[in-house]
């Protein structure tokens, strides 16, 4: 479960500072939330300070439900770091645009490398139910060079999810593809966070495909009614709500 209460986060400084601001998410398990906006409007800051990469300037509760119960807004306001980074490494997993692969590795590398990194034996059975489900029997011993757009992404899918996070954030996975391939990586996340009983955000600027798989949404808003913030920043803030 992922329960976030009146987080609020500021990219840039003085004039140039946009706050985002989200009063309330709760998933659970299973469920896929789109975040929907326009360009620039927050979304990746969003999904950064969800992602634990970008420290919010105030959050009233984060918790996520790994093995324990963590408090994630405790460890934030007491700048555990090492705790912070744990989490990240351990409970959540990242899809970026570009995919994020290390060129120096093989494909089988690339999504087994969060496994090992957390000192894992990664699971077989899950490895090769997720190697079917993306079609990646054939590219496993390619390099990232080698690989199609589309056959990155998927590769990139598959790492972040074999470790078994919690959460798993998808920062515009599909903004390179055409349409078809879109869909289809689309509908194959989809299926396998529900499999894997997982939850995902997805930031996602093709609206037809958001409502093609009706999936709820995180919109952004502008203007924020956020108490701490002030007049003038809830202006050119962003508020996201469902």
């Amino acid at each position: 479960m992922l329960d976030i209460d009146d987080l609020c986060v500021v990219r840039g400084e003085g004039e140039s500072a946009h706050p985002v601001y989200l009063p309330q998410l709760s998933l659970r398990p299973g469920q896929v939330v789109a975040v929907t906006g326009e360009s620039g409007c927050g979304k990746s800051t969003l999904l950064e300070a969800i992602g634990l990469v970008l420290r919010p300037a105030s959050v009233g509760r984060f918790t996520l439900q790994g093995e324990t119960l963590l408090d994630v807004a405790s460890l934030l306001a007491q700048n555990q770091q090492a705790k912070l980074a744990e989490i990240r490494a351990r409970h959540l997993g990242f899809v970026l645009q570009n995919g994020g692969l290390l060129p120096f590795l093989s494909v089988q590398d690339n999504i087994t490398l969060p496994c090992q990194l957390l000192g894992m034996t990664p699971d077989m059975a899950m490895l090769s139910r997720v190697i079917d489900a993306l079609k990646l029997g054939p590219l496993l011993d390619k390099y990232p060079a080698q690989l199609s757009f589309g056959e990155r992404q998927r590769t990139a899918f598959a790492r972040a999810i074999l470790h078994r996070p919690a959460l798993v954030l998808a920062d515009e996975p599909t903004a390179a593809l055409d349409p078809h391939n879109a869909q289809q990586l689309f509908s194959l996340f989809i299926d396998l966070v529900a499999q894997e009983n997982m939850m995902a955000l997805v930031v996602c600027h093709d609206w037809p495909l958001v409502q093609r798989f009706k999936l709820p949404c995180l919109i952004a808003h502008p203007g924020s009614g956020a108490s701490d913030l002030s007049d003038e920043q809830a202006q050119r803030g962003t508020h996201f709500v469902l």
